[in-house]
């Protein structure tokens, strides 16, 4: 029995629907705090909470992958170091320099921030895709994981709470708050149906991640070009962007280009799973 088949009998459809509905909520709550209570992103704790979150997420993800592997407990610890030590000083280096305003418009000639998204996928993207151990740990880990991980994609919905309050303009905060809560609310659906072990659960998975990816350009190609900077060519009505400066310019700098890391490895366990599949028939 393969993973897909072992995760399928063990979520049972009723219990993760309606889990899906307390994830509704809670992703409705999550703006309403924020703007109910300006205190709370003021104070920059659940931008830096959500942050711990999805490098703890992801870190422990990969330890519970390794153990679904043949590799013996030492080659476990060496590939997970291997891995969340880059992964964690890169997190580090995006903190200080988002505390010492490295990020913020005009601090640099050089674009910093459309740096800090783009040369961590550029690094990254070749390293774990091609790497054999990555293959053989996605082999091993069940491929509703990687899916079901970037529920914390809800936490986007704090870009709509700041164009409610006038923060933040919705030539940006829209699309980039719409698509970052549905990304994460249709992670459940996505890895339920992958679950199922059918044709149709994996296109699901596949559309589910493409659809990520496709959020991810819209934001990012609306955020340079209605940012005050050198790619600059839309000032939008009213406010203007303010995602530069820390915390909340940790989600551009980090949580963006790990997500797009996670997105590429899904697609490539599933094509890889997919080819096992054949194989085996």
């Amino acid at each position: 029995m393969n993973t897909d088949a072992v995760s399928a009998a063990m979520i049972p459809s009723r219990p993760a629907w309606r889990s899906l509905l307390w994830t509704v909520l809670f992703t409705a709550l999550w703006p309403w705090l924020i703007y109910s209570l300006p205190v709370l992103p003021e104070s920059g704790l659940a931008a830096l909470a959500v942050r711990l979150m999805v490098h703890g997420l992801i870190a422990l993800g990969l330890w519970l992958g390794l153990e679904h592997t043949d590799l013996t407990p030492g080659q476990r610890r060496a590939t997970w170091l291997v891995i969340m030590v880059p992964f964690t000083l890169w997190a580090a280096v995006a903190w200080t320099a988002a505390i010492n305003g490295v990020f913020r418009t005009g601090a640099s000639p050089l674009p910093m921030l459309p740096a800090a998204i783009l040369l961590p996928v550029i690094i990254g993207a070749p390293l774990l895709l091609l790497s054999k151990r990555m293959g053989q740990l996605l082999d091993a880990m069940p491929t509703t994981w990687l899916i079901a991980l970037q529920l914390y994609r809800i936490f986007g919905s704090q870009w709509l709470a700041y164009w409610l309050r006038g923060v933040l303009p919705g030539l940006w905060a829209l699309p980039a708050g719409t698509g970052d809560v549905l990304t994460g609310l249709l992670a459940v659906p996505a890895a339920i149906a992958l679950a199922t072990g059918t044709a149709e659960g994996r296109k699901a998975a596949i559309l589910w991640n493409i659809f990520g990816l496709v959020d991810f350009a819209v934001a990012i190609t609306l955020g340079l070009i209605a940012s005050p900077g050198p790619f600059q060519l839309v000032v939008p009505n009213g406010p203007s962007m303010v995602v530069d400066a820390f915390p909340n310019v940790l989600t551009p700098a980090f949580v963006v280009p790990s997500s797009i890391l996670l997105h590429a490895l899904s697609l490539r366990q599933l094509r890889r799973s997919s080819r096992a599949g054949a194989a085996r028939h």
